[in-house]
């Protein structure tokens, strides 16, 4: 990518660039950045048949940030004249509380991204509104013929294509082109007064023709009304302390939340992570390697470079069970003293940089997966999960299943209902004995919150078994 045919897009030159970092990057300032972003966003949705909502926006502007120390300046305008640049540069810089008195910058360095995850498709941002909605009545035509008792069918296609460009007090000028789509099934079933919901999806960094080739899109459907039917019959989930199965996949997410985010580096910084001062320690069972991912092609959570410009990277955050990483953005590496990961991510040009995951994950292990649940005489296999809150101090997490079952007898037996997984992240991997050879990712639905902000995250999982977890429901135990 040529950065300068990307600053014409804002309606910049190099020059006025620089001279905005120069008013930026002052005496006491230690590091500044300007993050230029242009978006076009497109969300479609049905329910009943019925297009409910069609909406296109698209937005501009230039996130202005300087740090000093602990402190960070940050200012952002939606106009991108000169002046509105130098008014946003000259409001990071007092918020930073640095005085006046500009330093040379080095000359500027542009650069490209060092890999091409995902191939630019420009089609993404320019999908008809007419190919969206036949694709959502596709999806409710199947989902309905599926099973009678499918009463309601909820579908949404979601698209962003995203051109950035970042340049640093440093010298350096980088840019990116970052496509995203999603769809997104939920399906209504009802018998006899009973009413169950089932969901399923997936997407990426990816074009259109994706969710039409092998059909895919069909599989949502189909995988999202199974769900509904098979919900019908669950019988109310037991209760008590029990071995649990993990499926491979999307229950990656109790991994994000319960582990991934203690392991964010301004947390550890703060000292509010159950996970400080712990590198180098055993936090996990030896079966137990987690990485975070951002180099993975086409993947929801992938980036060519974060949103400091930095390249991604794949970082081992747990070995064999022993801390050795944290997730980074330049500010918390520097303050810390460790390595910078290319973790720096923000939702938009109108949000400060965070510490964020990209795609987290368990590393394969050496166990047959059906070995797993034969190894349990009575517990619960979880294959997917809804909600969930964790709290980030101690680790304790509460997280829905969605899909569920018995195992009984070493043998997966009757669906349940209603099951809440309940414990704590750091104990919970020290109860990991059993990890499967069948590493999964999700289908690529993931959206993580962090202070306000919303960023796609990938997850993973192979099959593994939980000696313990606090089982919440209603069923006997």
């Amino acid at each position: 990518m040529e950065q300068a045919a990307e600053l014409d897009q804002f309606g910049l030159t190099e020059p006025e660039v620089r001279h905005a970092l120069g008013k930026v990057k002052v005496r006491d300032v230690d590091y500044a950045d300007l993050y230029f972003e242009s978006c076009v966003s497109e969300s479609v949705s049905m329910e009943e048949g019925l297009v409910k909502r069609a909406v296109k926006s698209v937005s501009q502007g230039v996130g202005v940030r300087a740090t000093a120390g602990e402190k960070t300046g940050f200012a952002y305008s939606d106009e991108l004249t000169r002046r509105d640049l130098e008014i946003a540069a000259d409001a990071a810089r007092y918020i930073a509380q640095s005085p006046q008195g500009a330093e040379p910058l080095p000359v500027t360095h542009r650069a490209r991204p060092q890999r091409d995850l995902y191939p630019v498709e420009t089609s993404i941002a320019e999908v008809a509104t007419k190919d969206r909605v036949e694709l959502l009545n596709l999806i409710d035509a199947e989902a309905r013929r599926y099973d009678p008792r499918i009463k309601n069918v909820m579908a949404s296609f979601n698209t962003e294509y995203k051109r950035v460009v970042v340049a640093t007090s440093e010298g350096l000028m980088i840019g990116d082109v970052q496509p995203l789509s999603r769809l997104q099934v939920t399906c209504i079933a009802e018998e006899n007064g009973n009413r169950q919901s089932g969901t399923f999806g997936g997407g990426g960094r990816i074009g259109f023709a994706f969710y039409r080739e092998l059909d895919r899109y069909i599989r949502y459907a189909r995988e999202a009304a199974r769900q509904a039917i098979l919900n019908l019959g669950a019988v109310d989930a037991p209760a008590g302390v029990m071995p649990v199965v993990l499926a491979g996949g999307w229950p990656g997410i109790l991994l994000h939340e319960a582990i991934g985010h203690g392991l964010e580096a301004d947390f550890i910084r703060r000292k509010t992570s159950a996970f400080t001062n712990l590198l180098g320690a055993r936090v996990a069972s030896e079966v137990c390697t987690i990485a975070d991912d951002g180099t993975l092609p086409f993947r929801r959570g992938s980036l060519n470079m974060d949103d400091e410009g930095t390249p991604t990277s794949r970082t081992v955050l747990i070995e064999r069970g022993i801390l050795r990483g944290f997730i980074t953005d330049r500010l918390n590496a520097r303050l810390l003293g460790i390595p910078l990961t290319g973790n720096g991510r923000r939702e938009s040009f109108q949000s400060i940089v965070l510490p964020r995951m990209t795609n987290t994950f368990m590393l394969a292990g050496e166990s047959d997966p059906q070995d797993i649940i034969r190894s349990v005489t009575r517990g619960l296999y979880a294959v997917s999960f809804g909600g969930g809150q964790v709290d980030i101090t101690n680790g304790k997490f509460v997280f829905s299943a969605s899909e569920a079952y018995l195992i009984e007898n070493g043998a997966v037996t009757r669906p349940v209902k209603g099951a809440t997984l309940i414990g704590n992240g750091p104990e919970i991997l020290t109860k990991v004995s059993m990890v499967g050879h069948d590493l999964t990712l999700d289908e690529g639905i993931g959206t993580c919150g962090k202070e306000g902000q919303s960023v796609p995250v990938g997850v993973g999982l192979p099959t593994i078994r939980v000696d313990e977890i606090t089982v919440g429901g209603t069923g006997r135990p």
